[in-house]
């Protein structure tokens, strides 16, 4: 099947050979230009404007200063984030989406992090991005006193992808290196200023009227599973298990650990209940795990299991199993919390194999039998105090003497060990749900996940928050399962618009919001973008101009072919370094 990267690439070449022919034949007017899939429109309306708008030019300089201060800052974290990113790729290469090269691309649907669902709200953003980028160029343009030989968009084929401002080049060349650091400057100064006013927005009025609707919200469910297979979906809420409210996800979990029943009627917001057959079914396991993931656990040592809860208390009862699933299939293991022991810790003093598995199925003769119960045994352990951990290390039980150390945490017991979830390794689920973040996400652009407070994170740690949204599931650490994709899709359904602003309908609430997430998260990627220090980008040029700047100060013959070499570098190395973000992963892997 052919994939939508290809599709637009066929797009391309065939707008190509179109626009060419065309050009070629005068169809199209001269202030068109066609270069392959580029296409620049060029103008000189907006010249008298700038003119007018660069007269208070104490002031604009002013800004222009601020800006470059702004810019370089940017400018060094790039350059560090790219070289660190590409050492990264090559030395612990981990291929995901985040690398991939059609993401590089900032075309809704063909971007995985992009939703084509929003991709007005996106176009819309990008559009301001770079009016305002070419503008301020523009403006910085007059201020200096440089002419403008022409102004326009860049487009790929029919995509925008770029505004420009051609300066009077022997105009440029006349004028000061600051002016010329100012100008260059000036674009992304104003991306970073309309971000700002954006998530200003956003992050105040805006989130403050949105909130998340009672109940669990499920994000997916895992396959296989009794919710999957009772017809539960991406998008509903779980209002009530057997009668009982549920009002928060912790509801959910409690009130299905509270009763072994092996069928439960579940309700929904906007749904008609329905009835799901519980059943223990393994949704993960380590690779050494005696089961699989997807396989039914029926019995332990002969009594019947259909719950996760049913599954703990038989086998506590039994440090070694047996266990039988669905298929027929048997096997044996030991049941306890299954750990990593870590090298230099309590218990690889007393013995146990370093950075090794083993099953602690109890201590002090306290039974561990899952991942739960071996925390709560250590943190009501007195540090220091010396105990007898009962093990299993490739099927042999073991018996250890530690004595555990101080858990600053917890203030319990630190026995040194790398804790895995579950029992023996072995997660199981007898509901197979994956909650969706909805007041996590909106707690990071300052709503009321709960009817109370908005964050009180801090504005500027929120913009970084945002900046990271779309792309936080995808993140080592992120921890989250989901990116952000704006207020669209099932995910809606999440949330509710309270307040004032609940006058103007739910749609052009989440409509206002989608804009302005979208316009703040692309103006802060395309100035800092910009600011790579490489031509043709503005980091590029300030590049340059400044080490113009500090060269010609320096006693040393040749300062323009200093320059000139010290600019290569830089822009070869980072040029360098983005291919290498792009494609060492799949590469070195």
């Amino acid at each position: 099947m052919v994939g939508t990267l290809t599709w637009v690439l066929v797009g391309f070449v065939a707008y190509s050979l179109l626009a060419t022919a065309l050009k070629s034949r005068g169809v199209i007017p001269e202030f068109i230009s066609i270069s392959g899939p580029l296409t620049t429109i060029h103008t000189q309306k907006g010249k008298a404007l700038l003119t007018r708008l660069a007269r208070p030019k104490r002031f604009w300089r002013a800004w222009g200063n601020l800006g470059v201060g702004a810019a370089l800052v940017v400018m060094v974290g790039s350059f560090l984030l790219v070289a660190f990113s590409a050492y990264q790729a090559v030395v612990n290469p981990q291929p995901s989406a985040l690398n991939e090269p059609r993401n590089a691309l900032a075309i809704p649907g063909v971007n995985d992090f992009l939703p084509l669902s929003v991709a007005p709200e996106i176009v819309f953003g990008l559009l301001l991005a770079l009016v305002v980028h070419e503008g301020g160029h523009g403006l910085f343009c007059r201020v200096e006193d440089i002419d403008i030989e022409s102004m326009g968009l860049a487009l790929l084929s029919v995509i925008p992808m770029g505004a420009f401002v051609e300066p009077d080049e022997s105009g440029l060349l006349r004028s000061s290196r600051g002016a010329q650091v100012r100008m260059y400057a000036a674009g992304v100064t104003n991306n970073f200023a309309l971000a700002f006013i954006a998530l200003l927005l956003l992050f105040g009025p805006i989130a403050g009227s949105i909130a998340v609707v009672d109940g669990y919200h499920v994000g997916g469910t895992v396959e296989e599973t009794p919710a999957a297979q009772a017809g539960i979906e991406s998008g509903d809420v779980i209002t009530g298990i057997n009668g009982q409210r549920v009002a928060s996800p912790g509801d959910l979990q409690s009130t299905l650990a509270a009763t072994n029943d092996s069928r439960v009627e579940v309700s929904f917001r906007e749904k008609a209940p329905v009835t799901v057959q519980r059943s223990a079914v393994v949704s993960s396991a380590i690779q050494s795990a005696p089961l699989e993931s997807g396989e039914t656990i029926v019995s332990v040592n002969g009594t019947n299991v259909s719950t996760t809860g049913q599954f703990i208390d038989a086998s506590r009862d039994h440090p070694v199993a047996e266990i039988r699933t669905e298929a027929g299939r048997t096997v044996q293991m030991p049941t306890g919390s299954y750990v990593l022991v870590a090298a230099d810790g309590p218990l690889e003093a007393a013995g146990a194999p370093a950075e090794q598995g083993i099953v602690v199925t109890a201590i002090d003769g306290e039974r561990t039998v899952d991942t739960a119960a071996l925390s709560r045994v250590l943190a009501e352990t007195p540090p220091g105090e010396t105990v007898n951990v009962t093990a299993y290390v490739d099927g042999e039980r073991t018996v250890y003497s530690v004595t555990v150390a101080a858990n600053d945490r917890t203030d319990g017991a630190l026995l040194g060990v790398a804790l895995q979830g579950g029992v023996s390794g072995i997660q199981v689920n007898d509901f197979g749900l994956d909650r969706y973040p909805a007041a996590t996400f909106l707690n990071a652009i300052g709503g009321e996940p709960d009817g109370g407070q908005a964050s009180d994170t801090g504005f500027f740690r929120q913009i970084y928050f945002a900046f990271i949204l779309p792309v936080v599931g995808e993140a080592p650490g992120g921890g989250v399962g989901y990116n952000f994709p704006g207020f669209t899709g099932f995910w809606i359904d999440f949330y509710t618009v309270q307040g004032p602003l609940g006058a103007l309908g739910e749609s052009a609430v989440f409509l206002l919001a989608n804009v302005l997430f979208w316009t703040g998260w692309i103006n802060i990627v395309i100035g800092q973008f910009n600011l790579i220090p490489t031509y043709p980008l503005d980091g590029g040029h300030i590049l340059r101009a400044s080490t113009e700047s500090v060269v010609s100060r320096l006693p040393v013959p040749g300062r323009r072919s200093l320059t000139t070499a010290v600019t290569l570098v830089v822009t070869a190395s980072m040029i360098g370094g983005l291919l290498v973000m792009l494609f060492g992963p799949r590469f070195f892997a």
